[in-house]
């Protein structure tokens, strides 16, 4: 099996690593490779390179550029690969990209990761939609990924239950952050501490991970929220929670950045 990996950024590079010491041929592209990645992977010049003879391909791209991409590839692609789109974007930009793809024949699965990717690498929890899900994970089977399907899915469908299951997980991250923010600015943190840990089942550790895991992947998850922001407009639903979170987001990242600056 070989497989192409679009994207080498935190989960594309974990996926392409994990693949390698599971036997699979493994050929990637990223314009700024920075992530360590394993000598068994075959870079390529270009996203169109990479996808030449691959069996599956992963595009783990920027929602920003995923388009982008799609159009690059599509001349390249042919109805015997499967193309999973994993980018974090609402369930229009999905079908649009396999809009832009259909001329091709390529088998378009819309495959969301429905975790944050470490520590599970490529067995992190993955949920499959699309007309061909089921030949996908026939074809993956040999693999043993945590691959869901949604019943009787169409492109987006998988994109819709990640961004919704976001409203929930990214809101609650951004209520346990901007309250330790405050606890820690009134001296009393530890009270607070005790407030949160009595509504999550009093899993201190959790309030931790909350914290943690929001600034090490701000700009990611801003990201993030804005699809679901663009997806729950489009149903003509005011997104009041949601924007918060996102602002919330966008003030960590810019700490986050004036950190690195220094």
């Amino acid at each position: 099996m070989k497989i192409a990996i679009l994207g080498l950024g935190e989960a594309g590079s974990h996926f392409a690593n994990d693949l390698v010491k599971l036997g699979v041929e493994v050929v990637g592209f990223d314009p700024n490779p920075i992530r360590k990645l394993d000598n068994a992977i075959e870079l390529k010049s270009s996203n169109a390179e990479a996808v030449k003879n691959s069996h599956i391909i992963f595009s783990a791209n920027l929602s920003a550029v995923s388009i982008e991409i799609a159009e690059e590839i599509a001349p390249f692609l042919s109805e015997n690969q499967f193309f999973c789109e994993m980018n974090t974007s609402g369930p229009e930009k999905k079908r649009k990209i396999a809009e832009i793809l259909k001329p091709s024949g390529v088998k378009v699965i819309d495959l969301a990761i429905m975790a944050p990717v470490p520590p599970k690498g490529i067995f992190t929890p993955l949920l499959a939609s699309g007309e061909n899900t089921a030949e996908f994970l026939e074809k993956i089977k040999p693999l043993n990924l945590d691959i869901s399907m949604v019943e009787n899915g169409k492109i987006g469908d998988a994109a819709t239950r990640k961004l919704l299951r976001s409203i929930v997980y990214k809101g609650i991250a951004a209520v346990v952050c901007e309250a330790m923010e405050a606890g820690e600015a009134f001296g009393m943190e530890s009270y607070i501490r005790g407030q949160i840990s009595s509504l999550i089942g009093g899993n201190d550790e959790l309030i931790d991970r909350f914290v943690e895991g929001s600034r090490t992947h701000a700009v990611r998850r801003m990201h993030e929220m804005e699809a679901v922001i663009e997806m729950l407009e489009s149903q003509n639903i005011e997104p009041i929670v949601t924007k918060g979170t996102r602002n919330n987001l966008e003030k960590l990242s810019r700490e986050i950045s004036g950190i690195y600056l220094q």
